[in-house]
């Protein structure tokens, strides 16, 4: 019996992306094939980039956005990017090309106002049957939650960070 999943991994904690993306790891080593869209990760070079070429064929890897929308000097742009990579995603979506579609960072999008959660939560429910959809980031609503058939909170209780140790390739990115 197969029921397509809307799976969200939310919390103050690090590991949501890197939960996602061991999703879409698994998925390809069935041969299943994933969307990836990351919504606001913008230009910084990440070691998924160059690990999901390896998946070449299984895993489709979008960069949207310009970086982190909370640092903004022109969010009216950002939010014109988050509502092109959101009809992107309900293209991809919409498809049922994929076994998986991963919504890396998409939360912020809901938080900050940028596209309206009644629709999203339309898209998100009403997938094509058999796919699951994977939504990562911070401060996720609690009717998306609520909707959700798992969801997962990663909470920080230590962090390098904190202790002055910077951000690491193969960790943090």
């Amino acid at each position: 019996m197969s029921k397509g999943l809307l799976i969200v991994f939310t919390g103050n904690g690090k590991g949501k992306t890197t939960a996602a993306l061991g999703m879409a790891m698994r998925a390809a080593g069935h041969g299943l094939k994933v969307c990836f869209i990351q919504f606001i990760k913008g230009g910084w070079h990440y070691g998924e980039l160059d690990a999901v070429k390896r998946f070449a064929g299984l895993i489709d890897l979008h960069v949207m956005g310009k970086g982190f929308t909370w640092k903004s000097d022109n969010i009216e742009e950002d939010a014109r990017l988050a509502r092109e990579a959101w009809d992107f995603a309900r293209t991809m979506i919409a498809s049922g090309l994929y076994h998986t579609v991963v919504l890396d960072e998409f939360t912020y999008l809901l938080h900050y106002g940028m596209i309206a959660l009644d629709p999203c939560l339309d898209t998100l429910t009403n997938h094509p049957s058999g796919q699951h959809i994977v939504v990562t980031g911070r401060y996720a609503p609690e009717r998306l939650l609520d909707a959700a058939d798992l969801v997962t909170e990663m909470h920080a209780v230590k962090h390098p960070l904190t202790s002055g140790i910077k951000a690491q390739p193969g960790i943090e990115f």
